[in-house]
């Protein structure tokens, strides 16, 4: 069932939320009155969730020191790490991406087009000049309904925000499709994933949502498989316990750290202590993680990789569906980062199981910062 609360009444609201939201409602992310699990975050049968939390404590009190700053040139404007931030932690150039990435998410988010276009212009990334957000000439931004037809309700804005803004920020020259499943079910969001895979251009599919592992997941694994596209799933965010697709060997599974800066200077990253993962259930180890069977032993182990996800240390959001600013963390957060630096890399892999060998060849390699600290 989609909740249709307004996001900015359940952050304003926590007590009247979880009364509306009935007994599944969770309020605070771990009882952390500074971290707010929206209702998209919410498991729910049969049904795929979210990875994102909303940091809503004061400002003074961000591991960072308040409003993140940037360099000089990015010293102003929202809470939350801002691009230029993300792009000198992972060595990013501010102008680089091809091609495109998409987005698939559930929902719909009636207000995309104008919230990519003002985080664009607040940040000096590039902005869609067409005014029809559909318009499959669009060189920067377009929206697909996976379905054909618009979906019903918006419970899922904040996540569509983030992912499309942090893809575009990590890939400025990229084009980036959001493509919005008909609701949240197993049934629609895969069915959303075959339909971005085959849009013009796509090398990368970005999804910042899962469910926990099931016996019949090897069924849908099928789903994360296209010539010349590499897809991504975040890892969840309840420390170790394993999500699905991210647990798919055909799928390149995002965790999560605790990214700390002084200027463009990485200070301190570690691993965030609510990043899912964890040695599969249901999934074998595929022949590409050889390299750490004394590890995983004989079952798929996730992830297999990592970005920025604390939401203590999260980032800058725009979705004036739910009201504006936010800043936000989760895995959520890091599977469209990394995505979008695959992009930006610029060497196309024929599928994500060649991108996952290529990524285990250099295991222990300096292409990798390795984080060795934390749990």
């Amino acid at each position: 069932m989609e909740d249709q609360l307004s996001l900015m009444k359940w952050i304003a609201s926590a007590a009247v939320a979880a009364m509306a939201l009935g007994a599944q409602a969770q309020t605070y992310y771990q009882g952390n009155p500074n971290i707010v699990v929206p209702p998209s975050s919410i498991p729910q049968a049969g049904h795929f969730h979210t990875h994102l939390l909303i940091y809503v404590g004061a400002s003074s009190t961000l591991p960072n020191g308040g409003v993140f700053r940037g360099p000089s040139s990015d010293a102003s404007g929202p809470a939350g790490f801002h691009p230029t931030d993300i792009q000198a932690a992972y060595r990013m150039p501010t102008s680089g991406g091809t091609n495109a990435i998409a987005i698939v998410d559930a929902y719909d988010m009636p207000t995309a087009l104008n919230d990519f276009n003002t985080f664009s212009s607040q940040f000096g990334l590039p902005t869609e000049s067409s005014s029809n957000a559909f318009a499959s000439s669009n060189k920067v931004f377009q929206v697909v309904y996976a379905a054909g037809s618009k979906p019903i309700g918006s419970s899922w804005a904040v996540e569509e925000a983030l992912d499309m803004e942090w893809a575009h920020a990590m890939a400025p020259n990229a084009k980036i499709y959001l493509v919005e499943g008909a609701d949240s079910s197993f049934t629609s969001l895969l069915a959303a994933e075959q339909k971005a895979a085959q849009l013009t251009g796509v090398k990368e599919v970005s999804n910042s949502w899962g469910s926990g592992e099931f016996s019949g997941e090897l069924g849908f694994d099928a789903s994360f498989v296209q010539n010349g596209v590499v897809f991504f799933a975040s890892a969840g965010d309840l420390g170790g316990a394993q999500s699905y697709p991210a647990e798919s060997p055909n799928v390149v599974g995002v965790g999560g750290t605790s990214l700390f800066m002084s200027g463009t200077v990485v200070t301190s990253e570690t691993v965030w202590g609510g990043t899912g993962g964890g040695p599969s259930s249901v999934e074998s180890r595929p022949s590409y993680q050889s390299v750490i069977q004394s590890i995983v032993g004989t079952v798929r182990g996730c992830p297999d990789i990592a970005a920025v996800a604390d939401p203590g240390t999260g980032v800058a959001v725009y979705d004036s569906t739910d009201g504006g600013w936010f800043v936000v963390g989760g895995t959520s957060v890091a599977c469209p980062v990394c995505a979008g630096i695959t992009n930006t890399r610029g060497q196309f892999m024929g599928s994500s199981t060649a991108e996952l060998a290529r990524v285990y060849k250099n295991y222990g390699s300096r292409l990798y910062r390795d984080i060795t600290f934390g749990s």
